[in-house]
């Protein structure tokens, strides 16, 4: 069954929690205890409902000040289709958190609450999922019962977003505009008599029918995680090197080239999951045998000689800063790309984003929860693609190396 992952954002309190413990409690995905709590902490707070945000919000600090503070993953399921939400927070403090909630999600669903209509953290989400290549974008209306299910509020919020869409919206992009009640559950798993003159799908089914598309670039990239040299008589001259296609496709007689070595060889065999195969394919984990003895160790890639990748010295890269201390030029981190790592410079600060106005602003350092570009000088080539090209060779985490924190994730632009 196809697998999904789809990333919420909205502002707080504009009801994401009660719209996924809407969906996981419609598909059939709480279990009986779960829904046993849920009635009686409503019960105890004398609502006349079911309070299903309490199916999401799992830390007891979360739940008393009402909000969410992490990116939590949920797991539900349909007939049709496996979903995986990355629900993030709404306070504009918690940025990063969407950033990274979203980074790997194939859509997104973006809530309004209908009586405030679009407001500056809609903005902001607007424009990360831009920044991170969503192709499919659900804006969700909710409260829709708060209005009386007015058709003019729905259509006015939805010619606000168009507009911002027209200004700022990237090609290739499906956007998709729904009314619904998720307290209610008027839209959500089935149409609404209250919403009659919407036409379009209740959400759930729309999500079920929205088309995912995996990464289809053809750059052949091999991350070595591992080299396999057995202790064994038997596998005396076996030299097996294991790792993750990060993207594109291997076969067996395949030339390819290992970075950053540049050294030349031809795959002899391809074992997965210890039986010999022909090929392997994106996101799949094997061990590639060469028909030489070249030296090649964990962080290296082994290359399709016919693969166009970046492998220089230095980037320009939009960042989203992650920690207290600011990113300054001549301030040092890890960059970390899957398993390759290179020590870095920081080059310049160019600009950071206003992310009220959707306007870079120029700057020479990055704050906290700030998204701006600038570029890096590093000690060690990596094999790398611009992230609008290849998400799976275009995206990487700096790490501050005094505390080993993650201090920022970046999208290369050009290498």
């Amino acid at each position: 069954m196809e697998l999904i992952k789809i990333a919420t954002a909205g502002s707080v309190d504009d009801g994401k929690s009660t719209l996924i413990g809407r969906l996981l409690y419609e598909t059939g995905s709480l279990k009986t205890d779960q829904i046993q709590h849920i009635e009686e902490k409503s019960a105890a707070r004398g609502f006349g409902y079911l309070d299903l945000s309490l199916a999401t919000d799992g830390l007891l600090t979360e739940r008393e000040q009402g909000i969410t503070i992490d990116v939590s993953h949920i797991f539900f399921s349909t007939p049709k289709r496996r979903f995986i939400i990355a629900d993030s927070p709404g306070h504009v403090e918690y940025t990063r958190n969407m950033v990274t909630g979203t980074s790997t999600a194939q859509a997104s669903i973006i809530l309004l609450d209908a009586r405030k209509g679009v407001i500056e953290q809609t903005k902001r989400h607007f424009f990360i999922t831009q920044l991170l290549g969503i192709k499919q974008i659900v804006f969700a209306v909710n409260k829709m019962d708060l209005i009386d299910y007015r058709q003019d509020v729905f259509n006015g919020i939805k010619k606000t977003i168009e507009h911002l869409v027209e200004k700022h919206g990237q090609k290739g992009v499906s956007y998709h505009y729904t009314p619904v009640s998720a307290l209610l559950n008027e839209n959500v798993v089935s149409t609404s008599d209250k919403l009659g003159w919407y036409n379009g799908m209740p959400l759930l089914r729309l999500i079920e029918s929205i088309p995912v598309k995996k990464n289809q670039a053809n750059d052949d990239t091999f991350q070595i995680q591992y080299v396999i040299r057995p202790k064994r008589e038997e596998f005396h001259d076996y030299r097996g090197f294991a790792g993750n296609v990060r993207s594109g496709s291997f076969s067996v007689g395949d030339p390819i080239s290992i970075h950053p070595s540049g050294r030349k060889s031809i795959i002899k065999g391809i074992e997965k999951y210890g039986k010999s195969v022909n090929r392997i394919s994106s996101e799949e984990n094997g061990t590639i045998l060469l028909v030489d003895e070249i030296d090649a160790s964990r962080g290296d890639s082994i290359l399709n000689e016919q693969a166009n990748v970046n492998r220089g010295k230095s980037l320009s890269a939009t960042f989203c800063w992650m920690q207290d201390t600011p990113m300054t030029p001549g301030n040092k981190y890890w960059l970390q790309q899957g398993v390759q790592r290179s020590l870095i410079k920081v080059q310049s600060i160019r600009s950071k984003m206003d992310l009220e106005a959707l306007e870079n602003r120029q700057s020479n350092q990055l704050e906290l929860n700030d998204i701006g570009k600038g570029t890096l000088a590093l000690a060690q080539p990596i094999t790398s693609k611009p992230y609008k090209e290849n998400p799976a060779l275009g995206a990487f985490i700096l790490i501050d190396p005094n505390t080993f924190n993650t201090a920022g994730v970046g999208f290369i632009e050009t290498a």
